[in-house]
Formats: C-alpha cells, sequence, structure tokens
C-alpha cells in the first residue's frame, strides 16, 4: 500500500490505495480508504494515523530531526594574505630572526596571525585569539594562547632592527631607483592606562582632537602608490618638525639604490631649520633632496604681502586658481579655492557673531544690576563675565580678532578689524614650498593632495 494524491474538479485528495493481481496477472490499483481533501487535512491527525501504523508494526513513533549548522571558517582574504606573505618572502625573513631553541611555539606563525588580524579585522591580543577560532590560516598551531602572543611581541621588540633592515632589502626590488615621490606623516594615538614605565612612549600631549591626552606618534613614510616603506613611534609629546630628518635619513640608509626622492610633507613639519637641513641632504650619487611642504596656517603671516599681491585676482575667481613666486631662495605655489573661502569667511563671521551676542546679553545683565534690576540666576560681576568670555573665544579659536580687555576693571572687548581682515586674507589659500624645479605648480598641488 502506499499513499495517493488525486485530482478532482479542481481539489487534491490523500488516499491509500493498494496494489493488486486480476486472476488473468493483470496489475491494478484499488482504494482502501479517502483521507479527505488535501487543503483541509491537519498535520496532527496524519500524525495520530502514522504514530498508529508505527505501533502496529511494533515500530517506535518518528521523531522530527533537528538540524543543526556548525559556522564554516573563513579562508579567502586569509589564504591570499598568506600567498602575498610568502611571496614577498616575509615569512623567511621572520623564521631566521625569531629562531630560538628556548620557544616551544612557532613564532613567525603568530606574528602571520597577529597581522591578519590587523589587515582583516583588527582587534586586541584578546580579540585575535577569537577571531583565530573563524579562520582558517595554513600552518597555523592547533592552539595558541594568549601568553605565547605577548611572547612574539616581545621577541618582535627585541629583533625590531634586523627585521626591519631584512624587510627593507625584500622591498627593494618593488621600488624604482626614481622613487620620486614619498610622503611622510605624523598621526597621533591616543593610549589607555596609567602606569609609568621607562622608556615609555606614552607621554601626554596634544591629540589629534585638540585636546591633552595620553598617547603615542606614529610617523608614516609611504610611496605615490599608498605602499608603506618605513614606520617609526614616537613619545607622546615629540613635535612634528625634528622627526622629519632623522626619518628621512634611515629612509635612504635603507634604500640606498633610490636616485631621486621628492618628499611631501604636511604643515607641521614646516620649520627653517627643516628647510635648510633638507637642502643640505644628499641622495647617492650625489643628488640632492627634493620637497614639497605646506605652510604652517600660525606661519601665513609672513606672507602677506605675496597674499595681497595675488589678492585681486583671488577675489575674482570662479574656480581654484594657482599662482608661483619666490621665498627664501625657493618656489612657493599658492593655491587660492574662492569656494572654500567663503566658507571659512562665512563660518568665522558666524563665530564672531555668536560671541558679540553673549557679550552683549552679559553686558545687559552687568548693567541692569548696576541699577538695581534683580535677574533669574547667580550675580554676575565684571571679571567672571571676562573670564567666561575670553575661554569662548579662545575655544572659538578667535583670540587674535576679539581681544578681551582682561586688565580693565569693567568688562570690555574689541574686535580687531586689521586681525579679522588678515584671517579672511588666508581664507581659502594653501601655501607650499618646495625646490623641485621641474614641475609646474599644478603638478606641485597634485603631488602635495596625493598624499591623502
Amino acid at each position: 500500500m502506499y499513499t495517493r494524491i488525486s485530482r478532482s474538479g479542481g481539489r487534491s485528495y490523500l488516499q491509500i490505495v493498494e496494489g493488486y493481481r486480476t486472476d488473468a496477472g493483470a496489475v491494478r490499483q484499488r482504494v482502501v480508504a479517502n483521507l479527505g481533501r488535501l487543503d483541509r487535512l491537519e498535520p496532527a491527525n496524519l500524525d495520530a494515523l502514522i504514530n498508529g501504523l508505527s505501533r502496529a508494526l511494533g515500530r517506535a513513533a518518528p521523531v522530527a530531526t533537528t538540524i543543526e549548522y556548525d559556522s564554516a571558517r573563513a579562508f579567502g582574504d586569509v589564504y591570499a594574505l598568506h600567498a602575498l606573505w610568502g611571496e614577498l618572502g616575509f615569512g623567511d625573513v621572520i623564521r631566521r630572526a625569531l629562531r630560538s631553541s628556548r620557544r616551544a611555539f612557532d613564532a613567525e606563525a603568530l606574528v602571520r596571525a597577529m597581522v591578519f588580524n590587523r589587515l582583516c579585522a583588527a582587534d586586541s591580543k584578546l580579540g585575535c585569539l577569537e577571531w583565530l577560532q573563524t579562520v582558517a590560516i595554513p600552518g597555523m598551531p592547533e592552539a595558541v594562547t594568549h601568553d605565547q602572543l605577548l611572547r612574539t611581541m616581545d621577541a618582535l621588540m627585541d629583533h625590531a632592527e634586523v627585521i626591519q633592515d631584512k624587510v627593507a632589502e625584500q622591498l627593494r626590488p618593488m621600488l624604482d631607483q626614481q622613487l620620486s615621490v614619498v610622503f611622510y606623516d605624523l598621526t597621533t594615538i591616543r593610549a589607555a592606562g596609567l602606569s609609568e614605565q621607562q622608556g615609555d612612549v606614552r607621554q601626554y600631549g596634544m591629540a589629534k582632537e585638540g585636546v591633552i591626552a595620553r598617547q603615542f606618534m606614529l610617523g608614516v613614510v609611504q610611496t605615490a602608490e599608498g605602499l608603506p616603506i618605513y614606520h617609526e613611534v614616537f613619545d607622546g609629546n615629540q613635535a612634528e618638525g625634528p622627526t622629519l630628518l632623522p626619518t628621512l635619513r634611515k629612509v635612504l640608509a635603507r634604500f640606498p639604490h633610490i636616485r631621486r626622492l621628492i618628499v611631501v610633507a604636511d604643515r607641521g613639519l614646516l620649520s627653517l631649520d627643516n628647510l635648510n637641513a633638507l637642502g643640505k641632504l644628499e641622495l647617492p650619487g650625489q643628488w640632492a633632496l627634493e620637497f614639497i611642504l605646506a605652510v604652517p596656517g600660525r606661519r601665513y603671516g609672513e606672507f602677506t604681502e605675496v597674499l595681497q599681491a595675488i589678492q585681486a585676482k583671488a577675489g575674482s575667481a570662479q574656480q581654484e586658481i594657482i599662482e608661483k613666486t619666490r621665498w627664501q631662495q625657493m618656489r612657493l605655489v599658492v593655491a587660492h579655492h574662492p569656494q572654500r573661502a567663503l566658507e571659512q569667511t562665512l563660518l568665522r563671521n558666524e563665530r564672531i557673531a555668536a560671541l558679540q551676542e553673549q557679550a552683549q546679553a552679559w553686558a545687559g545683565k552687568l548693567d541692569g544690576q548696576d541699577a538695581g534690576v534683580k535677574a533669574k540666576g547667580r550675580k554676575l560681576s565684571d571679571s567672571g563675565a571676562k573670564a567666561r568670555l575670553y575661554h569662548a573665544v579662545c575655544e572659538a579659536h578667535l583670540a587674535k580678532i576679539m581681544k578681551v580687555d582682561l586688565k580693565s576693571e569693567l568688562f570690555a572687548y574689541t574686535v580687531d578689524e586689521a586681525a579679522k581682515a588678515q584671517a579672511e586674507l588666508m581664507d581659502g589659500k594653501l601655501l607650499l614650498v618646495t625646490n623641485v624645479a621641474d614641475l609646474k605648480p599644478r603638478e606641485v598641488l597634485s603631488r602635495y593632495k596625493a598624499r591623502g
């Protein structure tokens, strides 16, 4: 016997049918039972029938099997990185440098795991252990502990110079002798914890968010194609300017085959000392080092005459204009972006207006108090109003324009229109100092903008 679904009048019916042979030996079927219309049958009724048939045959009632799904390990990205790691020769370099008979685990594999983790799903060392349970990296030990990762990091620190030199050797064939352009920049990285260690790079300094924080600084040199070729960690309170020359000397020492180098660096790295020293720095073959450096905003005042000379053209410009001139026996490229200039001017004026409105409110409250008028809130003093306005002006970075008279007995301030006009003269400007002779001004600007 078996079940069959028959159709009649557009409806489906469930039947139990048996097959038999006639006396002549022909095979026929007959309906043993009609179970009803298929769309009206309840699963519970059919379950009772199925269980009854199972009991009649001495079988256990069928139980629905629960299907469990186990997550597969990811392998696509880590396999690609593993192939690249081997092709670049990093594995052999680290394996030779960290070879030790006292270490019972494969340090190179753990370095590889931490590097891949940073590239695929950056996390802490404990997070790296969890991540390793979700990926399939060739040649990875079955069990990795947190202590092993920390010991691997210690071994890396002990052999950092050797490993970096060997990695540089592996990268040299990838760098053209006419490397031409490298970008150098520094960034601050916040650090947690309050412990003090000998030689600790975690120092309190001005963070990129504009606040004082415990941090360290990371300097990176990369090619125009985005390939990092050198990095160094500095103390968190290190000034940017003095890091440029030592970094470049180390880059040139590690890549002595480079015959031409144009360094592109951001505003914080420009100083007269840097410019003079950069001009004296030579590459192999007596080639002079070339550079493109942005002028920091705090030094724009030294270029007032230059900017005033192009202001008439800049004031009527509808699109970005680029001018060139000379400064300190070097080329000076000035770019003016009219839309950005308008936005900066409007934003400054809005901040000044808001500060003036607040100052007028405080002045009105002080005058009312002098006249005997009672107002809500705490009583305001002239010294308190001066302090509050001074802090608000400093936070808005307008101290050179709105000047609070802290020595006056009464609450007073002035708006320096000359300083305001000077600031508007700088709006939308980008000043680049360079000693590169064979690049046009627009090419100089393009090289600088490509750094980010």
